[in-house]
């Protein structure tokens, strides 16, 4: 059941789980006549501003959209200031999930990720799994496709070993060798900077999602444009199916 609260004297539920795809930092520096990098510097305070702003509103899960697996396309500059960039939000992130009793989790497929970073995420994780204030998730070389295929050969060593038979994969299966695992599906997704589409996010997951699109650009988003997510979502009949 959402949480109700009372926001700008209107009581509104609050969803439980919200997922985002923070986009358009390249964009707003484009505007600004400044390189990308700079947008994403921009992006990342705001990503730091929204864990509280979330948790304050009453939000206990929060799961962002830090870097695809197809981000890697991008320029060397680019891809490199990203990474630097990530290694310093892990490490300040240590002192600011203690101070706020938040939990971290990474997930994605951290193979690919320098063992400097995945040393880092490894000790973020570890000092804030104990946590029970807004529970933090970044998708980080993530991609759905990659995560549904990573689940699938989970299970199909489970097969070869006999420990299961393919005819009885559930759902419930698939979802419990999925990164979200310990997670519950979002109740709402939000894609700023005015793209309509999913690019590859929580593709299992969002099953049932209500998503909200706004054209502000990911370094613009404040607390007030997740209030009107909120509203958005509470103007919606979620029936997963069902009549009612």
């Amino acid at each position: 059941m959402d949480l109700k609260k009372l926001i700008d004297g209107e009581e509104l539920n609050i969803p439980k789980h919200v997922a985002i795809i923070m986009d358009g930092n390249g964009r707003w520096a484009k505007k600004r006549l400044m390189p990308r990098n700079v947008g994403h510097k921009a992006g990342a305070r705001v990503v730091e501003q929204m864990c509280e702003d979330a948790y304050n509103l009453g939000i206990k899960y929060l799961t962002v959209y830090a870097f695809s697996t197809e981000n890697w396309k991008r320029s060397v500059e680019e891809v490199t200031g990203i990474m630097n960039l990530l290694r310093n939000y892990l490490k300040d992130c240590i002192e600011r999930a203690s101070k706020n009793n938040m939990r971290v989790r990474v997930i994605g497929d951290r193979t690919a990720l320098a063992p400097d970073i995945v040393d880092r995420i490894n000790e973020l994780e570890r000092k804030t799994k104990d946590y029970d204030g807004l529970q933090f998730t970044i998708a980080l070389n993530y991609g759905g496709r990659d995560e549904l295929r990573r689940a699938v050969v989970c299970l199909a060593k489970d097969v070869k070993a006999g420990l299961i038979s393919p005819d009885d994969i559930s759902e419930d299966m698939i979802s419990d060798k999925l990164d979200t695992f310990d997670l519950p599906d979002p109740d709402l997704m939000i894609r700023t900077s005015g793209e309509y589409r999913l690019s590859n996010y929580l593709i299992w997951q969002l099953a049932y999602t209500e998503f909200y699109f706004t054209d502000v650009l990911w370094p613009d988003f404040t607390v007030e444009h997740l209030k009107e997510a909120i509203r958005y979502f509470n103007g919606r009949e979620r029936r997963y199916g069902g009549v009612k």
